[in-house]
C-alpha cells in the first residue's frame, strides 16, 4: 500500500513537471482545480520558473535561518523553497533539496544551473530514509510534503535524526478537524493533492512529540477551502452537504519544533 501511495505521487507530480501546473491545477487534479499556495513573488531569492503553485505555507518565514546554516529542504520540487533559503543562509550557507521524484530533482538542478549558484545540491531521496548523514543539518524545511509521506513516524525520526543538537525544523503542511468522507480519503488525486494524506491537528502534533522533538508549536494556521465542483467529482449532493454541515476542517499550519 505504501509503495503504491509513492507511485501515485511521483506520478502526478512528474505530471506537474511536464505541464509546469500545480498538481491540483486543471490538468492534474480536476476542472474545478484547487490551490492552496501562497504568494513567494516578494520574497528575497525567489525564482519563477522554481514555483510550480505546490506549497501550502511559507516555512522560510518562521524558519530562523542564518548565515552559514546548512539547510534541508524536505520535498524539494523544483527548487523554490530551497533559493529562498539559500538566499537567507548566504555564500557560507549549504542548502540540500531532496525529493523522491526523478523528474523534479532534474527540473530543479536545470533551476540551478541558469542561477549558478555553487551552494546548492539537490538529491534523490526518500525522506523516510535519507541518504544523508545523522547531526548534519542546522535547519530543515518542508512545503507541503510530509502528509504525502505514509509513514509519518518514521519520516520525522528521520528528520531528527539528520538535525544537529539544537537544530530546529520549520514545516508547513496540511491537517484535518473532523473526518473526510470515505470518497475523498481513497481518492488518488485527493492524496497527491495534499488532502487524503492529512492527519488530525493532534495526531500529527503526537507523531512530532514522539519523534523526540521539543519547543514545538505552531506559527502560522489557516483554513483551506475545497470547492463544491471539486468535491462533486468524487461526492453526491448529499454526501457534499453531509460533508458542508459536519464541521471537518482543513487547515494548512507552519510547525516549529527543535531537537
Amino acid at each position: 500500500m505504501e509503495n503504491a501511495i509513492k507511485q501515485v505521487v511521483k506520478e502526478k507530480y512528474t505530471e506537474v513537471v511536464k505541464s509546469s501546473q500545480s498538481c491540483c491545477g486543471p490538468d492534474c487534479c480536476s476542472p474545478g482545480g484547487v490551490d492552496f499556495s501562497e504568494g513567494y513573488e516578494a520574497l528575497a531569492g525567489y525564482n519563477k520558473d522554481a514555483d510550480l503553485g505546490l506549497g501550502c505555507g511559507l516555512p522560510t518565514e518562521f524558519a530562523r535561518i542564518q548565515e552559514g546554516h546548512t539547510v534541508l529542504d524536505l520535498g524539494a520540487g523544483a527548487g523554490n523553497d530551497v533559493f529562498i533559503a539559500r538566499r537567507l543562509a548566504g555564500e557560507s550557507g549549504r542548502v540540500i533539496g531532496l525529493d523522491m521524484t526523478e523528474a523534479m530533482i532534474a527540473q530543479a538542478q536545470k533551476n540551478n544551473r541558469k542561477l549558478g549558484y555553487q551552494n546548492v545540491e539537490f538529491v534523490l531521496g526518500d525522506i523516510e530514509d535519507m541518504p544523508l548523514e545523522e547531526n548534519s543539518i542546522d535547519v530543515a524545511i518542508s512545503n507541503c510534503v510530509m502528509n504525502l509521506v505514509p509513514d509519518k513516524d518514521r519520516a520525522y525520526a528521520e528528520v531528527h535524526r539528520v538535525l544537529r543538537p539544537g537544530g530546529h525544523f520549520s514545516i508547513s503542511d496540511i491537517v484535518l478537524q473532523g473526518e473526510l468522507p470515505p470518497a475523498l480519503q481513497d481518492a488518488a488525486v485527493m492524496y497527491a493533492g495534499c488532502v487524503a494524506g492529512a492527519m488530525q491537528k493532534e495526531d500529527y502534533l503526537a507523531t512530532i512529540e514522539r519523534a523526540g522533538f521539543s519547543n514545538i508549536r505552531i506559527d502560522k494556521e489557516r483554513q483551506l477551502h475545497l470547492p463544491d465542483e471539486l468535491l462533486l467529482e468524487y461526492l453526491s449532493q448529499e454526501e457534499l452537504k453531509a460533508f458542508r454541515e459536519g464541521g471537518t476542517g482543513i487547515f494548512s499550519i507552519n510547525v516549529y519544533g527543535e531537537k
